[in-house]
């Protein structure tokens, strides 16, 4: 157990890099010696968790001789002067070489080799080289040329350095170029490794953990993430500022964070280093944000002129204060860190920096950055300013940009002097956040807002926020609040919004019916151009398709997108459109049309909508059997839905992730997207049909019917199923059928399937009817008639022909060799099962390429060199015998090998009598002599 608290916090969200770095010490315990960097910026964590890693190894058997050295700037230019500390450390008396020797080099890696060879006799050695960007680089080379002459010592060395020369506490180096002695040493750290490891940033949730531990400060998570946007994610940084600020800090909405003390007096040290003209145009940087013209800076900065302001750049950039970046005709400015701006920015006096923002009003181009900088240079109330604001918020309202609408609102809110105008203004910033997909930070202001007087736009907002954080009944009676309280002569506009609302609680509870009758009633009371109408019309295609109208909704889309606006609008659109595509057997119009939904920075679209679109996306690969950029998908998904929390979109993202995962025999990964996806009956539809997909996929994939049935019974029990059924949309029923016929319930699969096969034909979905084909097949071959189940097949197949859909033609191919096997006919069955086999490994799907290999063993067919005595079983046998001596039940070999349970005790006791053994246990040692390569 760990008693340095200090230490115990920097390991916060290391759980990968403890890991990472103790598997090769796990190597070279077991005589595989390397050498390890760990590398990356000061403060990150580096040496913390080296020594995190070698406390928990000395606590094993056999414990850890540990060697520990540290380099240091004053030394760095003195050969062999870190192998020096080294031979001193083993304290056997032996002397360094002389280093100006022309083999000084050689002969030290010899004596380090031959000493750490001596020391690991009696137990595992770890040599640690702390601040080896400040080694010489004769000890460097001497280092790795010892390791790379090891073949089975039980060595690791560990170095740990700085990915840049120098940092910003250096103060004494302000201006220095790199000497050569560092030249050297980081052109040698560049090839000094075995593995190499770079800790990085901490998430905005190890920020909230920290807090905890740091001071016992409760952070949410939209301020969690300001501090980790403006510190990178840096434990020291961190730490140091959750120690400095005041706790009252994080009360406000998105605070001017200054640098960590002794960070910005550091930078302050180098400012003042430099001269006038390189100060002023720093300072005007900074009031300006990152990335500012270099045009811009000069004229903030009241400089002469661009050329003249060049060596101020330059003096600035060998100071380390910006970064510039040069492009044809436009210079930009940038800091270096997030950090470095603070401590410019917070060291100008006030009433300087409110004159660089008036300078900067005046030269800036964008009028939303003027209006920031006025914003900026006030320190009162300003209710003209606080109109101007509420009208670009307006503008900008108009072409969906959510984002930029929810920071102009705040800022005029608080330049606002009466108390109602501030808390409409706050209110509809936060219904902006909503809009933009932040919904933690809208969960932030939640509880001031829920103290606000209750009205409409209040019931409005808090509806909306308790829809995107999957609350059906609290959006519900929000709403239900909220439109009682209208009058249409004069809320005809908050009527609209509320219409809207409602579109989005309908999808939610994924009630077509509503959500076209809603989207409607929106479109007739908005604005033509109010973004209430245009969200509603981008669902209304989506709404009837969920009807089951998909010819009126592919109409009404032709008609909305023959006036769509400009701007981030368009985003809706697509991903709409994207959805039914899917649904309608177009999956390659689907995967275009989603993809285009994603991006939100060239049109500053919505985060909301691009997660959806991300989670529809990632669907629509897996159909089309891409796998890798599916998961790639769910991986950003999932990344930026830990950010925002909305959680409506949660388990659709982790549903695509379960599935892949479990097919390809990945079940830890598998089992973590299900617990992700986790949704309850409370929740809405939209949320829990996915959940429990995921469930049921991940449990199909394991053989486990019995669960499959269990995790699809909250959708069986929905009390109102009509667009959930609608075929294209949710491949829920027949997985339920097939899972039902597996267990043995054919009357009850026999009655579920009917009307979903009707509804299908009626449809004429073709990839649905395939789906519920392979389960009637299985059913039909289960009844008796094999030679009607085969028909069923082969029209399943026939379904999915010009379909991109290789998974589904797979999962068929299987389901039809596993029934022919099963009723004798071996020759057959062997040609399908090879082709779902050959499917199922195009697409990685080891979990079924085991499984055919499986049934293609028990058809006899392809029999593999067995062991003495196993030759005697028969190839069903041989198949209940490998499933068995594996672990599984009787009941899961059934399953596995479609047999009955009764048939698999019959096998076993033939198994038993050929093989003379009695117990399970005995059938699994002797099915260890098996060969374990694949056939047929």
């Amino acid at each position: 157990m760990n008693d340095r608290p200090e230490l115990q916090r920097s390991l916060i969200g290391r759980v990968g890099e403890v890991a990472a770095l103790t598997r090769p010490l796990g190597a070279a315990r077991t005589g595989h010696p390397a050498l390890v960097l760990v590398e990356g910026p000061a403060g990150i964590g580096k040496t913390a968790l080296v020594e995190q890693v070698l406390e928990a190894e000395r606590a094993r058997p056999g414990g850890l001789r540990v060697l520990r050295v540290t380099g240091v700037p004053w030394e760095s230019d003195l050969p062999l002067g870190v192998a020096d500390q080294l031979l001193r450390a083993h304290g056997d008396g032996t002397s360094l070489p002389d280093p100006a020797a022309p083999d000084a080099v050689l002969e030290t890696c010899r004596i380090l080799h031959r000493q750490w060879a001596t020391a690991q006799e009696t137990e595992p050695l770890a040599v640690v080289v702390d601040d080896g960007h400040w080694a010489d680089a004769e000890s460097l080379r001497a280092i790795r040329s010892a390791v790379r002459r090891m073949s089975d010592e039980r060595v690791l060395v560990v170095l740990i350095a700085r990915d840049e020369p120098y940092e910003l506490y250096d103060t004494r180096r302000a201006h220095a170029e790199l000497p050569p002695s560092a030249l050297r040493t980081l052109e040698v750290l560049d090839g000094c490794q075995d593995v190499a490891l770079c800790p990085g940033p901490l998430t905005a949730e190890d920020v909230r953990t920290l807090a905890r531990e740091v001071n016992g400060l409760s952070l949410d998570l939209a301020s969690a993430r300001h501090l980790c946007r403006h510190t990178l994610g840096n434990p020291r940084h961190l730490t140091q500022l959750l120690r400095e600020l005041p706790r009252d800090t994080w009360h406000d909405w998105r605070p001017e964070l200054p640098a960590p003390a002794r960070y910005a007096a550091a930078v302050r040290h180098r400012l003042a280093q430099c001269g006038r003209s390189a100060r002023l145009l720093v300072e005007a940087c900074a009031v300006l944000g990152n990335d500012a013209s270099l045009a811009e800076a000069v004229e903030t900065a009241e400089l002469a002129d661009v050329a003249d302001a060049l060596p101020a750049v330059d003096e600035a950039r060998a100071a380390g204060l910006l970064t510039p970046t040069v492009d044809p005709g436009r210079t930009q400015l940038s800091f270096p860190h997030p950090l470095v701006r603070a401590a410019v920015l917070t060291g100008i006096p006030l009433t300087h920096r409110a004159d660089l923002h008036h300078r900067a009003a005046e030269v800036t181009e964008d009028r939303g950055s003027r209006l920031a900088h006025r914003v900026a240079a006030t320190s009162r109330a300003d209710d003209a300013l606080a109109d101007e604001l509420d009208a670009y918020a307006a503008e900008r309202a108009s072409a969906g940009e959510w984002s930029a609408v929810a920071d102009v609102l705040v800022r005029a809110g608080r330049l606002s002097t009466a108390r109602a105008v501030r808390e409409d203004r706050l209110l509809r910033a936060v219904d902006a956040m909503i809009g933009a997909g932040d919904v933690a930070q809208a969960t932030a202001f939640a509880a001031e807002l829920e103290s606000f007087p209750e009205d409409i736009l209040r019931g409005t907002v808090l509806g909306y926020l308790a829809i995107m954080r999957g609350r059906p009944a609290e959006a519900d009676a929000f709403l239900a609040q909220a439109w009682e309280r209208c009058d249409p002569a004069r809320h005809a506009d908050l009527m609209a919004r509320i219409c809207q609302r409602r579109v989005l609680h309908a999808l939610g509870r994924f009630d077509g019916g509503d959500v076209v009758a809603w989207a409607r009633r929106a479109i007739e009371l908005a604005d033509p151009g109010d973004p209430s109408a245009i969200e509603s019309e981008a669902v209304l295609g989506l709404g009837l398709a969920m009807a089951g109208q998909p010819e009126q909704a592919l109409a009404a889309y032709e008609s909305a997108a023959a006036k769509l606006p400009s701007g981030a609008q368009p985003q809706r659109f697509q991903l709409g459109r994207g959805w039914v595509d899917l649904a309608l057997d177009a999956p390659e119009a689907a995967r275009r049309r989603l993809e285009a939904a994603v991006p939100t920075s060239y049109r500053l679209g919505s985060i909301r909508i691009s997660l959806w679109a991300q989670g529809w996306l990632a669907r629509t690969q897996f159909a089309l059997g891409a796998w890798p950029e599916a998961l790639e998908t769910v991986q950003r998904a999932a990344h930026r839905l830990a950010e925002v929390r909305i959680e409506l979109s949660r388990p659709l993202v982790h549903w695509t992730g379960a599935q892949i995962h479990a097919l390809r025999g990945d079940w830890e990964a598998a089992e973590h997207h299900v617990g992700e996806a986790l949704a309850t009956p409370h929740q809405y539809e939209v949320m829990l049909v996915p959940s429990c997909l995921a469930r049921a996929q991940v449990a199909e994939a394991r053989g486990d019917y019995e669960r499959v049935v269990e995790a699809l019974s909250p959708v069986v029990h929905l009390p109102q199923r009509v667009s959930v059924d609608e075929p294209g949309f949710w491949p829920w029923p027949d997985v339920y059928a097939n899972a039902l016929v597996m267990t043995g319930r054919l009357d009850e699969a026999d009655a579920f399937l009917a009307p979903y096969e009707d509804l299908a034909a009626r449809r004429t979905r073709r990839a649905a009817m395939a789906r519920l084909g392979l389960a009637r097949g299985r059913l039909t071959a289960a009844q008796g008639d094999i030679d009607t189940a085969r028909k069923v097949f082969e029209q399943a197949l026939a379904h999915l022909d010009h379909l991109p859909l290789p998974y589904d033609r797979a999962r068929v191919n299987f389901a039809y060799g596993q029934t022919l096997r099963r009723a004798g006919k071996r020759r057959e069955a062997d040609t399908v099962l090879k082709n779902a086999r050959d499917a199922y490994a195009a697409l990685g799907a080891r979990t079924y390429v085991e499984r055919c290999d499986r049934e293609l063993k028990a058809g006899g067919l392809h029999t593999a060199r067995l062991a003495p005595g196993l030759s005697r079983l028969t190839p069903q046998e041989q198949a209940v015998a490998r499933l068995v001596a594996a672990g599984a039940t009787n009941q899961q070999a059934g399953l596995e090998l479609f047999i009955s349970v009764k048939t698999v005790q019959y096998h076993l006791t033939h198994i038993y009598s050929k093989l003379g053994i009695r117990s399970r246990s005995e059938l699994a040692a002797r099915f260890r002599e098996l060969p374990t390569e694949h056939d047929g």
